[in-house]
């Protein structure tokens, strides 16, 4: 994310775009407008489900999106739920996708 653009103002672009992917999200916790970090957590519908956040990618240097949790539903999110314990600021998205799209490796994203 651009230092110049807003956490609410990339949430709402993200979201904007999964729609045009006809992929539902949803905000679960809105984080700072202007500061937040944003966590995306991937539901696939069968119980499975994983949380990304934004970090660099070790080997090149470059922002990526790296996996935070995975497994069972429940224990992604009582993961989400610790990290929103540490950082109330934070914006967690659910994108709902059986085929587990998220859009998070597009330009732009990262």
């Amino acid at each position: 994310m651009s230092p110049r653009l807003t956490a609410e103002f990339w949430v709402q672009a993200y979201l904007a775009r999964l729609r045009l992917a006809d992929i539902p999200a949803f905000v679960t916790a809105k984080g700072d407008i202007t500061a937040g970090a944003v966590l995306v957590k991937l539901n696939t519908l069968d119980g499975q489900a994983w949380a990304f956040h934004r970090s660099f990618d070790l080997m090149t240097g470059d922002r990526a999106w790296i996996v935070l949790a995975e497994g069972p539903d429940a224990e992604v999110d009582a993961a989400l739920a610790r990290q929103r314990g540490f950082d109330p600021d934070l914006w967690v998205i659910e994108v709902e996708d059986r085929a587990g799209r998220h859009l998070l490796d597009e330009d732009g994203l990262a």
